[in-house]
This record gives C-alpha cells, structure tokens and sequence, in this order.
C-alpha cells in the first residue's frame, strides 16, 4: 500500500468517525426543562436636585473658512468662567493666495504676461524669473508701456527700486517682545482672578 493511499484511508476514517459522532448528538432526545418563579419588587426612591449657578456659555464665534475658493482662514475661542464669558473672533485673509487665484484667472483669460506680472509681485518669483532667463515684464516710466525680454532686463537695470523687496524675517526688536510678554502675563493674572 502506498504512502498516498494510507494518508487517505486514514484521513477517511477520521471524516466517518466525526460524521457518526455528530449523527449521534442530533438524535439525542433534547433535555426539557420547566421552571416557575414568582417575585414582588417594590422600589421608592425620593431624588432632590439643585442648581446653584448656571452652567457656562460662551460661545466662540463661527467663522466659514471651509470653501476652497476663499483665500481666507477663521481664528476663534472662548474663555468662560463662572462669574465672566468672554468670546472673540476674526478671520485673515491669505495674500499669496489672493495673488495666485488672480494670476490663474488672468492666465485662463488668455493673459499669461498680465498673469506673470502679478506673480513677480513676490521677490522669489521674480529672482525664479531672473534665474531662468525670463525677466518679469515692467512698465517703463518714460513711454508707459510694458516691457519684456531683454527690454525688461534693460529697464530693470534702470529701475533697481521697482524691484520687489525680499520678505523680512518676523524678527521682534527687544521693546516688541517685552510688550508681548507683559500682556500676556496680564492675561494670565486676569484669567486666574476670574477663575478663582
């Protein structure tokens, strides 16, 4: 007998033995079982609740933000204690991303000089346009019109002040800073007055 039919006969009798085992329990008689039972519960419960403040309420503001075609973004929050409420909010507007919508816009409309021109408004653009050999366009003061190419370049030479300034780092001189700091130390003690 070879190996394959031996693991087969074995695997058949393993198949027929779990078959008779399960035939067996579903011809068992089922087990029945009665039962009664009676029972009386009886609750009383006397609940008395009181309030002394009101509970707090301030609301910060809502602020709609969510719409992708704004160039906007909502600040809000609410402070609340039980004595004050104190609730504030405004929303900034994003300027770079007012410039790019326009500049899309312009270059949709087929007026992709106009739509560059917007977007050398920005000093990295304009040095991105100088590095790759496209100078941004300009209007030249003497004839009013606008230039491009290598008459841009010529007239920018000319007009080193029209050229966008770098964007400085929020550096805060000392008299800034020590501002900032006492008022938020102010806050700070005010915030805990209430609280307290």
């Amino acid at each position: 007998m070879s190996q394959r039919l031996r693991n087969n006969l074995y695997a058949f009798v393993v198949v027929f033995a779990f078959w008779c085992i399960s035939f067996s329990v579903m011809a068992a008689d089922p087990i029945v079982t009665n039962s009664t039972s009676n029972s009386t519960v009886t609750t009383s419960t006397d609940a008395k609740s009181t309030i002394r403040t009101n509970p707090p309420s301030a609301i910060s503001p809502s602020i709609n933000a969510s719409n992708s075609d704004l160039c906007m973004v909502g600040v809000s929050g609410a402070v609340q204690t039980q004595i004050l409420g104190i609730s504030t909010g405004q929303a900034y507007t994003d300027e770079n991303c007012m410039r790019l919508k326009n500049a899309k816009v312009l270059y949709d409309m087929g007026m992709k000089v106009a739509a560059v021109a917007l977007m050398c408004q920005t000093r990295s653009v304009f040095d991105a346009m100088k590095f790759a050999g496209t100078p941004c366009p300009i209007n030249s003061p003497t004839t009013g019109e606008g230039l491009i190419g290598q008459e841009a370049t010529a007239e920018w030479r000319l007009n080193p002040k029209k050229i966008p300034k770098k964007q400085q780092t929020a550096n805060m001189d000392r008299g800034v800073f020590l501002e900032k700091l006492v008022s938020g130390i102010i806050g700070v003690i005010l915030l805990a007055i209430l609280v307290i």
